[in-house]
């Protein structure tokens, strides 16, 4: 494993960061894997080297956070591991178990520091910008959990790269915490975030974490098409990926990549991963596992180095998708 410091901070994180979204309980979704499932990834993630780790208050409505507390006190040193959570979405029929309010990032937040066992969450995460709410309301209250030793380090999630501009330039004015992170949605098929984001990252020392990196695993060449139901559990079940990955030109990424791995005899995902890996500005992706293969390809990308004309032919078949911000 390779580590990297998360953007222009000390804090050092692995280069792979496991996504926890897919462990908590099956009721939430039929692809999530339950405690006992989740035990074993959790254990060779640790064995691995990697470090960071990821999940939200929403997920399984919370038992995520369970889990992964739990699987983290089990087999790693909280010290030595990088938790990061998330806050914005419903955890409740209540009008404040949701959003950006300061009521509702103060009670998101204790109540994640209840499910995960820990006195310090080391990196909170707006999940999505919140129109119903100020931007200085939020940053404010966010600023009070560093204040008061609750959280270590801010983060944000899919934004519009104006909006996450107006947010670092409220929280510089006002001597607040500033976000640290951009969790956004970058990939092969999905590269909008080239045009604004990644920049604004790159020159305010901002490190970009990824959630699927690989299009929801279309990249993983498991699909035989766009719209593969059959493939997987997860493919039979998602109703985002349609929308999110519909143009003309987004299989013939998936083929491309196919044929870099066939010729690296590397699997796609590897493959898909490196790439992305290669982007000075990309910290590390956050790759979700279900089978222990996935793990295993996944830090072995962080070794796998592509030569310029692999990185050529892996852009080369791209179409402008609508920039969509989340």
């Amino acid at each position: 494993m390779k580590y990297a410091n998360l953007g222009h901070t000390g804090l050092r994180v692995s280069r792979i960061c496991l996504g926890c979204m897919s462990y908590g309980t099956p009721k939430w979704r039929p692809w999530v894997l339950d405690e006992e499932a989740a035990q074993p990834f959790f254990r060779r993630a640790v064995e691995l080297g990697v470090t960071f780790f990821d999940t939200a208050n929403m997920y399984s409505d919370g038992v995520s956070e369970e889990v992964t507390g739990r699987a983290l006190r089990k087999y790693a040193k909280l010290d030595e591991v990088v938790l990061a959570t998330k806050v914005y979405f419903p955890t409740g029929s209540g009008q404040n178990e949701r959003g950006l309010s300061r009521k509702a990032i103060t009670q998101a937040c204790e109540a994640s520091l209840k499910r995960l066992g820990v006195d310090t969450i080391d990196l909170y995460q707006i999940h999505r910008m919140d129109p119903n709410t100020p931007i200085e309301e939020t940053l404010a209250a966010l600023d009070q959990l560093v204040r008061q030793g609750k959280v270590r380090y801010l983060g944000a999630s899919s934004a519009y790269a104006w909006q996450f501009m107006r947010a670092l330039s409220v929280s510089e004015r006002n001597g607040w915490a500033r976000f640290v992170s951009m969790q956004n949605h970058y990939n092969l098929v999905y590269r909008e975030e080239e045009r604004e984001m990644l920049p604004l990252c790159e020159a305010e020392g901002v490190g970009v974490i990824p959630w699927s990196p690989l299009a929801r695993g279309l990249l993983a060449g498991s699909r035989k098409s766009l719209d593969d139901k059959e493939a997987t559990t997860r493919a039979g079940s998602d109703t985002l990926s349609p929308i999110l990955y519909n143009q003309p030109g987004d299989w013939d990424v998936v083929e491309a990549v196919k044929q870099v791995a066939e010729a690296r005899k590397a699997p796609p995902a590897q493959v898909a991963l490196a790439w992305l890996l290669s982007k000075p500005v990309v910290t590390a992706p956050i790759i979700g596992a279900t089978k222990p293969e996935h793990l295993e390809d996944a830090v072995k990308a962080v070794s796998l180095k592509l030569a310029p004309e692999e990185v050529k032919a892996l852009e080369a078949p791209y179409k402008p998708h609508a920039v969509r911000g989340l």
